[in-house]
């Protein structure tokens, strides 16, 4: 697992329309919809999901959140979050499984990167990198060397 790193400066256009998936609205969260999106990080990602859970409640927390959703038919379908454990970061994301390989996940990580430059950011980091190439294709990320656990050594639980 690593870091990555995006650049946000260069004029570039973040599409965040899913190319894949016809009904698929990107939005912010809103902090009254935090159980329901948590309850479908549980359900989704059981193997990640007391760390995500934790990690997506606290951008949920923050005014505006920094929690995105997928929705269709008004069904929470993925979910993605920056400025979560540290300021400047992107993660956790997740789509459910049914809905994979349309875009969304890729949808999702440019309306992120769409706030944050929004919000002044020069660089977005992506934290704890489970599928490198992913990130290299999806949005030309830059794997950042020899940074394993990265900000994560400071966690007291072991994952």
């Amino acid at each position: 697992m690593t870091d990555m790193v995006v650049d946000l400066y260069r004029e570039r256009q973040w599409n965040e329309c899913p190319s894949g998936a016809a009904e698929i609205q990107i939005k912010r969260a809103l902090v009254i919809d935090k159980q329901l999106i948590c309850d479908f990080v549980r359900e989704h990602f059981i193997d990640h999901s007391e760390g995500w859970i934790e990690e997506c409640a606290a951008t949920l927390y923050r005014h505006p959140t920094t929690c995105l959703i997928a929705v269709r038919h008004r069904e929470i379908v993925g979910f993605a979050c920056y400025d979560g454990t540290a300021k400047g970061m992107v993660g956790p994301m997740g789509v459910a499984q049914a809905y994979r390989n349309k875009g969304i996940a890729t949808a999702m990580l440019n309306a992120a990167f769409n706030a944050m430059k929004a919000d002044g950011y020069a660089y977005a980091i992506i934290g704890w990198v489970g599928s490198v190439e992913f990130y290299e294709k999806a949005c030309g990320a830059i794997a950042l060397p020899d940074n394993f656990p990265g900000i994560y050594s400071r966690m007291l639980a072991h994952h």
